[in-house]
């Protein structure tokens, strides 16, 4: 039995907090009001590399680094090896989840078949066994095949989950088209590769009737689309993450760690995409999570793997620089990253929590992550909020200090 003495609660009904966890070597108390409990968070878009990459991450470092993160599910993308676009291919998923994971861990299926956009995956069976659809990592270039998956979706009850970029118009670019770009010679990734496509998809699903969402959303104009599809009815949800939201082309290092895809858009687009997020049209926040190793990224802006990794500091960082100054409450922060990506993909929150020291400041430490990723473009920022404990299904699957 855990005992806290002074500990608030903080939680949008007000309930009462489980406080009764399985793990003997968690027990502590706490004679502080400095603590503060919060929903267990839910990431729906993350890549935990198993199986086929296990050197960049595996389900069990990747979901012990969400549960450090205060995350207690998260839904995994299907660009694997093999990709889950059978069922034989996701029970290889489903076996390590069931054997390593510490939290809920929920795959997608692919939209087609190896993700190359000629094919449908056995969409039918592998339905009951998945979150939603998506070709994360790659967009559907065929309007026919997108709205056959949609069509096909919407008569299975799923939703499809949408990387949008046309290929067309990516150009070798590998950041984004704009100041930074032009001053250093680099190529760039015009916003139209991602709001292109989502306009597209936007009218396919109000033609189809498919519950639709899009990914990462990073440009003024997929905010100002979505929203608008939004007012005329369409059954359409979106995210961003993290790094759209406190960082933008002016602040691009020669660095692998500042390169992920979508690309740091410019000053303009962050602001969008802030004003989204007061305005309810980007509805949740997700980390696009996406470890790679130390070699992969030290390439440089061109030659490194597009992603980087968030689970263990996205609430520390958006209590930070949203919360702390004003710009965002804390209600409509655990909204985004806790209530509604549930509601919205049906993971209900049960009797998971963890508890937060808010008050704790440090500087963020990529050698102290429990991911097998490092890179993060917010190496060094100081931040306020350290996890540490987390509870699902009443059980401690993370505290400060576990043994890993």
């Amino acid at each position: 039995m855990l005992v806290f003495d002074q500990v608030k609660t903080y939680s949008r009904d007000g309930g009462k907090a489980p406080f009764v966890v399985h793990n003997s070597s968690a027990f502590c108390r706490l004679n502080t009001n400095q603590f503060v409990l919060l929903p267990g968070f839910c990431d729906v878009h993350v890549h935990f590399r198993e199986p086929g990459f296990s050197y960049k991450e595996t389900i069990r470092t990747g979901s012990l680094a969400a549960a450090r993160g205060g995350y207690t599910d998260v839904c995994t993308m299907p660009n694997l090896n093999p990709v889950s676009d059978s069922p034989e291919h996701l029970k290889l998923q489903e076996d390590l989840i069931h054997r390593d994971a510490v939290i809920g861990v929920h795959p997608y299926a692919a939209i087609t078949l190896a993700q190359k956009g000629e094919k449908l995956s056995d969409l039918e069976a592998l339905a009951p066994r998945v979150i939603a659809f998506s070709d994360d990592g790659h967009g559907v270039q065929s309007e026919s095949m997108m709205r056959s998956a949609m069509e096909a979706s919407k008569a299975l009850g799923k939703m499809i989950v949408a990387h949008c970029e046309d290929n067309r118009l990516l150009r070798g670019g590998y950041i984004h088209d704009g100041a930074y770009a032009a001053a250093h010679g680099h190529r760039g990734i015009c916003s139209e590769s991602e709001w292109g496509q989502i306009a597209r998809d936007l009218r396919l699903a109000r033609e189809t009737g498919c519950a639709y969402h899009v990914c990462h959303i990073s440009t003024r104009e997929s905010v100002s689309l979505i929203r608008q599809a939004k007012r005329e009815g369409v059954n359409v949800s979106c995210e961003t993450a993290p790094h759209y939201l406190l960082l933008d082309d002016s602040f691009l290092q020669e660095d692998g760690r500042f390169k992920m895809n979508p690309p740091l858009r410019s000053p303009e687009d962050r602001e969008a995409l802030l004003e989204g997020l007061l305005d309810g049209t980007v509805d949740m926040i997700a980390t696009d999570h996406a470890p790679h190793s130390a070699l992969e990224k030290s390439r440089g802006l061109e030659g490194s793997a597009f992603g980087i990794v968030g689970l263990e500091i996205a609430f520390p960082l958006l209590y930070t620089e949203l919360v702390k100054p004003g710009i965002l409450s804390m209600d409509r922060l655990l909204e985004l990253m806790c209530y509604t990506p549930r509601r919205r993909f049906g993971l209900p929150l049960g009797n998971d929590f963890s508890l937060w020291d808010l008050e704790r400041e440090y500087a963020v430490d990529p050698a102290e992550f429990l991911s097998l990723g490092r890179a993060t473009p917010f190496e060094g920022r100081k931040i306020r909020g350290r996890c540490m404990l987390t509870v699902k299904d009443g059980k401690a699957v993370y505290w400060e200090g576990m043994e890993c």
